[in-house]
C-alpha cells in the first residue's frame, strides 16, 4: 500500500493503535481580583450577620420582658415590711431591667418616713434588689398621741405607743430639736448613757438632765467636744449644776 493510501482521510476515526491528542484543561485557579471580591463579600455578610445579632439582642433586652422584672427583693428592713417597701417602689412586673429608672425607684422608697436611704440594684435575669437603711432613734418626744422617735438628723419619723428603753426624752422647742440632737450625738458614749432628758427653750439654751438629779448647762452646740472634756473634769467636784456653756469659765453649784 502506498504512503498516500496509508494516510487517513480528514475526519476519519483513529486506528486502534493510535492515541487521542491530549486536551488542555482550563486553568481553575481564581485570580487575585476574584479572591478580593470573595473576601469583600464574606466581610459584608459577616458584618450584616453581626448587626442582625446585635439588633435581636438589643430588642430582646430593651423592648421585651425576656429580661424583665420578675422579683423585687428587699433587704435591710427591721420595722418596715417587704410589702410596704415594694408598694412604695411601685415597680411594674415585666419592666425590662435596662429601662428601669433606679433613681426614681429610690426616690419613691425614700418617701417612707422610716427610710434614711436605699440602694437599688439590677440583678440579671429578672430581679431588682432594694437594700434599705432604716432610721434609728437617738431620742424621743413624748406627746399626747404617743412617743415620737427622732433620728440623728433631728427628724421626727415615727410614732409608737411605748418608746424604746434607754432613749433620752427631748423637752425642747421645735426650733431646738436639731441642736439638742447634735449635742447628744457628739458627747462621749458614757455621758450620753447618763442623759435622762434634754431641755431647751432655744438652740443656744441646751441643758442635759443627768441621773442623780444633776444638770449640765450646755448652751449652744458649739465646742461640744471641748465642753464634754471640761464637764468630765468638772463632775469630779461636788455639786448638782455644772455649767460648761462657756468652757473657758466653767462653774459648779
Amino acid at each position: 500500500m502506498s504512503t498516500q493510501a496509508a494516510r487517513r482521510r480528514p475526519g476519519a476515526s483513529p486506528g486502534p493503535g493510535s492515541r487521542p491528542s491530549a486536551r488542555r484543561r482550563p486553568n481553575r485557579r481564581p485570580t487575585r481580583a476574584q479572591l478580593y471580591r470573595r473576601k469583600v463579600v464574606r466581610r459584608r455578610v459577616g458584618a450584616i450577620l453581626a448587626m442582625l445579632v446585635v439588633t435581636v439582642v438589643v430588642c430582646t433586652v430593651w423592648f421585651t420582658p425576656a429580661l424583665g422584672v420578675r422579683e423585687v427583693e428587699v433587704r435591710g428592713i427591721a420595722n418596715l415590711t417587704g410589702d410596704e417597701v415594694r408598694t412604695a417602689a411601685a415597680i411594674e412586673p415585666g419592666t425590662p431591667l435596662v429601662r428601669l429608672d433606679v433613681d426614681a425607684v429610690a426616690a419613691r422608697v425614700r418617701e417612707l418616713p422610716r427610710v434614711a436611704g436605699v440602694e437599688v440594684e439590677r440583678v440579671v435575669p429578672g430581679t431588682v434588689r432594694l437594700t434599705v437603711d432604716e432610721r434609728e432613734p437617738v431620742a424621743v418626744i413624748i406627746a399626747p398621741d404617743g412617743a415620737h422617735l427622732v433620728d440623728v438628723t433631728g427628724k421626727d419619723y415615727a410614732t409608737v405607743v411605748q418608746p424604746p428603753a434607754g432613749l433620752p426624752e427631748l423637752k425642747v422647742s421645735s426650733d431646738a430639736v436639731a441642736a439638742a440632737v447634735s449635742v447628744l450625738t457628739q458627747v462621749p458614749g458614757a455621758l450620753r448613757e447618763d442623759v435622762l432628758s434634754v431641755a431647751a427653750d432655744s438652740p443656744s439654751d441646751i441643758r442635759l438632765m443627768l441621773s442623780g438629779g444633776r444638770e449640765a448647762r450646755w448652751g449652744s452646740p458649739v465646742d461640744t467636744v471641748r465642753k464634754a472634756a471640761v464637764l468630765d473634769v468638772l463632775m469630779t467636784r461636788k455639786g448638782t449644776v455644772f455649767d460648761v456653756s462657756s468652757p473657758e469659765l466653767p462653774t459648779v453649784s
